[in-house]
């Protein structure tokens, strides 16, 4: 039985889809303003491995995700410019629809880069926010018939006081929060909970370069109500899983879901999961904070993006992950110790014994049914990996299937293929040795480390690895 958590219901609940056999499995993707930063790809590495363990159940999956081009404002109250617009001015780029396009461009093969480079499949389908309008607008008409939407000079807004279901998702105390907060001066909205649908080009809006014509006027949508839209048009009315970070849950989630039963008189989603932040020592990872590290600068210090993927299994997805570069080059030993334990399986040729690969297989899917228990399902491996009642032949097997979770990249791990130049050397090192020429011999060693080798002497011969 496969048991995940629902942030909803704020419990372990058995999985059982809303159709026999498949999935509808929507995550939130970035907004394509600037890199993503390794906090955010935690994220997408949890989601992955959510997909990977659906199919490892058997399960078909069908994956959407968004790429948000409009409409991200940089304040949660409807306020401040649009996210894209700022990254054309922090840029220097013209701001013109054109530039908006490539900028957008960019920041999109940069995230599917990264995605790559972390062996993070891409979703069945990317839903970019400018192509899907229509569908936007049609979900706002439907919730102004319904009563739950109200035009004002500025925006339209749903009214979040007309919903009885608004706090289920993040708990929240709808009364204190309208008593705490006081509605901001640049909008018109009823409630400080109300958000924007549409926002009109006026005000600081006026000269929005991306901008529709609508029953409201010229504007731009909101940027709850695209996941909603670009969702339920290619998943249904009602769909499986709804993925995000945690931040999600207070204001992008509560109000997507509102939207939903808004439109839809009912919930879309059935369970809504959320992965916990990466924080550094300081504090939050974030690009409000200024404090962001991307991918690319991991692998610039020659790390091997995978072992970051490594990394964030050894934490469960709804844990904080503490991260540093001592963790990750702890995590990158470990990653390249497995490699190496891999080429040696591969090498090996013992025989069966009475220990059956069952065993492992159980005890794996137990591990990854619980909630994506991902430390657990990597000890596991580790155990594996140091079990001598277990064939070489049914461990190498087993490596392989495990992976198909993991995601490390283990079944393309090949032998080393040492340069002539080094093979000499560690000849004439060898002979040197017999000659007791251990000064000379210990010279040829560092010279052999400086070209990025290494020297191991066992009891079977001496052996060469790459460092």
């Amino acid at each position: 039985m496969l048991k995940i958590y629902n942030t909803l219901s704020r419990k372990k609940e058995v999985f059982k889809p809303l159709k026999q056999g498949r999935v509808g499995l929507y995550t939130c993707g970035p907004t394509v303003y600037l890199f993503a930063h390794i906090g955010n790809l935690r994220t997408y590495i949890f989601e992955d491995i959510l997909k990977r363990v659906l199919k490892y159940n058997k399960f078909k999956v069908k994956h959407v995700m968004n790429i948000t081009d409009v409409g991200h404002l940089t304040s949660d109250a409807d306020t401040g410019e649009d996210k894209m617009l700022k990254a054309l001015k922090r840029e220097g780029k013209e701001l013109n629809k054109k530039s908006m396009f490539e900028i957008a461009d960019f920041y999109t093969k940069t995230f599917k880069k990264d995605l790559k480079n972390l062996n993070i499949s891409e979703p069945d389908i990317w839903c970019k926010v400018t192509d899907y309008i229509k569908e936007q607008i049609d979900m706002i008409k439907k919730l102004v018939k319904n009563g739950y939407a109200y035009e004002t000079n500025s925006a339209v807004y749903f009214d979040t006081l007309k919903l009885k279901e608004y706090t289920e998702l993040a708990k929240l105390d709808l009364k204190g929060m309208q008593e705490g907060i006081s509605v901001d001066k640049k909008t018109d909205k009823k409630n400080p909970t109300d958000f924007a649908l549409w926002l009109k080009l006026i005000g600081e809006h006026k000269n929005h370069i991306m901008n529709w014509d609508s029953p409201w006027g010229k504007g731009f949508p909101g940027w709850h109500i695209e996941c909603s839209a670009m969702s339920i048009k290619h998943l249904g009315k009602e769909f499986d899983i709804h993925c995000g970070g945690i931040d999600h849950i207070p204001v992008h989630h509560s109000n997507e879901r509102a939207q939903n039963i808004g439109a839809l008189n009912k919930p879309a989603v059935k369970i809504w999961m959320h992965g916990e932040f990466l924080i550094l020592k300081q504090g939050r990872m974030g690009k409000s904070e200024g404090n962001i590290i991307i991918l690319d600068d991991l692998i610039k210090k020659d790390f091997n993006p995978l072992a970051y993927r490594y990394l964030t299994l050894n934490a469960h997805y709804r844990s904080k992950l503490t991260f540093s570069l001592e963790d990750l080059k702890s995590a990158q030993n470990a990653l390249d110790n497995l490699y190496e334990k891999i080429r040696i399986i591969k090498s090996e040729n013992t025989k069966p014994t009475a220990k059956i690969e069952t065993d492992y297989k159980e005890e794996f899917l137990k591990n990854i049914n619980d909630d994506l228990n991902m430390p657990k399902a990597l000890a596991l491996t580790w155990d594996l990996v140091k079990d001598k009642n277990i064939s070489s032949k049914e461990k190498y097997k087993l490596l392989l299937d495990f992976d198909k979770i993991f995601g490390l990249g283990l079944d393309k791990v090949k032998e080393i293929q040492v340069p002539k130049k080094i093979k000499d050397l560690a000849k004439e090192r060898e002979q040197l040795r017999s000659e007791n020429k251990w000064q000379e011999a210990d010279e040829i060693r560092k010279r052999i480390e400086k070209l990025g080798y290494k020297i191991e002497d066992t009891n079977k011969g001496t052996k060469v690895k790459k460092l």
